[in-house]
């Protein structure tokens, strides 16, 4: 083989790599704002 066949399949080697590494390393962070327990009473009217 050629020295330009192996540079070539040694530098893909190395993006593919690299690009797999970056994957597992980003962790994604969901954050969900809970419920209130109970509800504040609502004014319906004067004899409601």
């Amino acid at each position: 083989m050629s020295k330009s066949i192996k540079l070539l399949a040694a530098a893909g080697l190395f993006a593919a790599l690299s690009a797999c590494a970056q994957q597992q390393a980003e962790e994604e962070f969901v954050v969900i704002d809970p419920e209130p327990i109970s509800h504040e009473p609502v004014q319906t009217g004067k004899y409601k």
